[in-house]
């Protein structure tokens, strides 16, 4: 046996020492020590074999996981991007993460979600101040020194309020921009019958009936902030895509998650009140994935839950396959509007759906 087997082995015995899941209820059955080792051959790096490899439970046996044995999870691609990994997985034990996050943002993007964990610490910046207050914070944008801003082109808030003049294509090029558009989206009025607002939404269920939700790839935070103004809890997910979408969401005082639209929602069956998604969800998705998502929606949502599908994307050809997906799901149409989409010309046939969809209240399995 190689010194550098040797040394893989004895780090992965060490570990079974650690107090892993001292919270959980334990059985009677005698501590076990066995533990599988890696893989012979493999060329993962030591770190991700540490932290995936299967964990032996101190206590031997548990009833809630009707095993003796703990499967840290991680994203099944994971391993088909070695060399990224490898990158991503080395780094100084108890010491600081390298500064990584476009890398760590590409692997997750490509699958591999959740992403291993490490054991150090991630890059932070140096002089970070305290956040406003509530409900200040709503509605103030933070100091630069609230950001990290290695992997941006832009390195000021400053800049990223201007960039929505620049010609150059940016995700949400506008979101940070809080004394622009964002002032106006989901509460002003518009004649267009796509545009629906936050308040004709509430009204089509009973009032305070609507809670708690998600919104799903929600820019800069700003439909859980006039939903938070309106005593509902909205959950934020968001990439950060060349912007601190993430930190800026925290910053304004609710709650960012970093999942890819590709994630299982992180949510029990038959719990959220609501779930939005703007743009996000359209026909850059591959159809059977899109498939799975709307499903997902409908898992978390409790019976009676709104399904608020804002702007979906799509050209005219594309109409018969998309609406198909949605119809299947088994959804209730509150309110359905079929529009074009002209900003581009009429000729490229682009066009909209915005659509409120009730998981059915009565015989929703």
């Amino acid at each position: 046996m190689s010194m550098d087997t040797t040394h893989k082995l004895l780090f992965l015995l060490l570990l079974l020492s650690s107090n892993l899941l001292t919270f959980f209820l334990f059985s009677s059955s005698p501590p076990t020590t066995t533990i599988q080792p890696p893989p012979s051959g493999t060329d993962l790096p030591p770190e991700f074999l540490a932290f995936t490899s299967p964990q032996s439970l101190p206590f031997g046996h548990n009833p809630n996981f009707d095993s003796s044995t703990l499967y840290p999870p991680v994203g099944h691609p994971c391993t088909l991007f070695l060399s990224d990994l490898r990158r991503f997985s080395t780094y100084p034990i108890n010491g600081s993460c390298p500064d990584d996050e476009l890398l760590a943002q590409k692997l997750l993007l490509r699958g591999c979600e959740p992403l291993p964990r490490r054991r150090c610490r991630p890059a932070s910046p140096p002089d970070f101040p305290e956040p406003s207050p509530l409900p200040l914070s709503l509605w103030s944008t933070p100091p630069d020194s609230s950001v990290h801003w290695t992997p941006y082109s832009c390195k000021s808030f400053s800049c990223l309020i201007a960039r929505k003049h620049l010609p150059a294509f940016d995700d949400c090029k506008d979101c940070f921009d809080l004394s622009g558009r964002e002032l106006s989206r989901w509460v002003t009025p518009s004649s267009n019958p796509l545009d629906f607002t936050i308040d004709h939404v509430l009204s089509s269920k009973p009032p305070g009936t609507i809670r708690i939700g998600l919104d799903i790839g929600g820019g800069s935070g700003t439909f859980a902030v006039r939903m938070k103004e309106r005593n509902v809890t909205i959950i934020t997910t968001s990439m950060n895509l060349n912007g601190p979408f993430n930190s800026f969401i925290a910053s304004r005082g609710v709650v960012p998650m970093y999942v890819s639209v590709s994630q299982r929602l992180p949510f029990f069956d038959n719990t959220l009140d609501i779930v939005h998604s703007m743009h996000v969800l359209s026909n850059w998705i591959p159809t059977t994935l899109l498939h799975f998502i709307v499903f997902d929606v409908y898992r978390v949502l409790r019976p009676g839950g709104i399904f608020w599908l804002d702007h979906f994307f799509f050209v005219e050809e594309q109409m018969e396959e998309y609406v198909g997906v949605i119809e299947s799901v088994g959804f209730l149409k509150v309110k359905w509007v079929l529009g074009r989409k002209l900003d581009r010309g009429p000729e490229l046939r682009e066009m909209y759906i915005s659509a409120l969809l009730e998981k059915p209240l009565k015989n929703s399995w």
